[in-house]
């Protein structure tokens, strides 16, 4: 009888699915008694950001995949084609944590433990992007060993603008990604990247088409895919396409539909030679290049859950206020008004709140 190394038997997390899948050989053929462990986010209705009860199945889920000898590879991700994960629930943020450092605080260690649970996993852990991947999903994302993308899927940062800053791990891993200046970009500016562009980037492993047209896979109609350099010189692979173009690509996705069937064959495809290697040293080659992660991870995790608990005393609590009670184009502060009476000395108080919260309500 083996002994079981889970802290826990009685797995049952709502928000979180977790499913063992058969591996596939060369030939697509089920292999006996080796299998993907699917770990599955599923709050598709708030674009799968996940609650505190869903970040602690997400451990406890890691944890089971990562003791489980008849595992090979682990599947991250989540339900629907709209979102991977656009970060914490910011419902449960502000109506819950804001204003609340104390247990906000005990929150954020769950999220490290979560984060870590990822990168200290004795598996490969694969991030299989069905959707948008922002705050602290592109985090956990990039946690993760490697990441597949459908091409309509977007990455980046949404902190600074809702009253937080991308320190659950985009200021330590992005550098390492795409270098320090696109890394300073996204985490400030927040402006998103397509996958194409995330691609283009170093932020992913594969991105592979999502968007069926009169029955024929086409790549995202909505940024440039077609070549690399325009006539002035100029980069434009992966970005947003303008004017006539724009409006034609609007209307061939309104013309098409969704489907993830290419995504799901090059997650098994890459699942599958992971399993084609000895065990060990793929975990010792694998554990050597996170270090890499590691070295910044551990460095900063705590400081930073210090700083973000802290906040919720004021920008947080304005932030995720702002953004789950207004309307949408309208979830942010009112960030002129707010720098105005912080020259002027105003203290944090009620009146700064009700001052700078958006003006249009549901």
């Amino acid at each position: 009888m083996l002994i079981s190394h889970n802290l826990t038997d009685d797995f049952n997390y709502e928000g979180v699915i977790y499913d063992k899948r058969p591996c596939l050989d060369f030939q697509g053929n089920p292999v006996d008694g080796v299998y993907n462990a699917w770990i599955i986010m599923d709050n598709p209705r708030q674009y799968n950001s996940y609650t505190t009860n869903m970040v602690k199945g997400v451990i406890m889920a890691m944890r089971q995949a990562s003791n489980d000898r008849s595992v090979s590879s682990i599947i991250f991700t989540a339900a629907g084609d709209k979102a991977f994960c656009t970060g914490g629930n910011t419902k449960e943020y502000a109506e819950y944590y804001a204003g609340n450092p104390q247990e906000y605080k005990q929150y954020m260690r769950l999220f490290n433990d979560m984060v870590s649970s990822i990168l200290m996993n004795d598996k490969p852990v694969i991030c299989r992007v069905n959707g948008m991947r922002i705050g602290g999903g592109q985090e956990i994302g990039m946690a993760c060993d490697f990441s597949i993308a459908q091409d309509l899927a977007r990455f980046g940062q949404a902190g600074p603008k809702h009253g937080s800053a991308p320190d659950g791990g985009s200021t330590d891993f992005l550098p390492l990604f795409v270098g320090i200046e696109n890394a300073m970009f996204s985490c400030t500016v927040c402006d998103p990247w397509s996958a194409h562009e995330a691609m283009r980037h170093g932020l992913l492993t594969e991105i592979v088409p999502a968007l069926k047209v009169n029955g024929e896979f086409i790549a995202n109609p909505m940024v440039h895919t077609d070549k690399w350099i325009n006539d002035k010189g100029e980069m434009i692979y992966g970005t947003p396409k303008s004017g006539q173009a724009l409006a034609d690509a609007k209307a061939m996705m309104k013309s098409g539909e969704v489907d993830l069937a290419l995504l799901d064959a090059a997650v098994e495809k890459i699942a599958t030679k992971l399993m084609m290697l000895m065990p060990n040293c793929l975990s010792k080659t694998i554990n050597s290049l996170r270090k890499h992660k590691l070295e910044h991870w551990d460095k900063n995790k705590e400081s930073n859950r210090d700083w973000l608990a802290l906040n919720m005393m004021t920008e947080a609590k304005a932030g995720f206020k702002a953004f789950n009670e207004g309307v949408r184009g309208h979830q942010e502060c009112d960030f002129i008004k707010l720098r105005q009476m912080l020259a002027e000395g105003h203290p944090w108080d009620d009146a700064l709140f009700a001052a700078i919260e958006p003006k249009v309500k549901k």
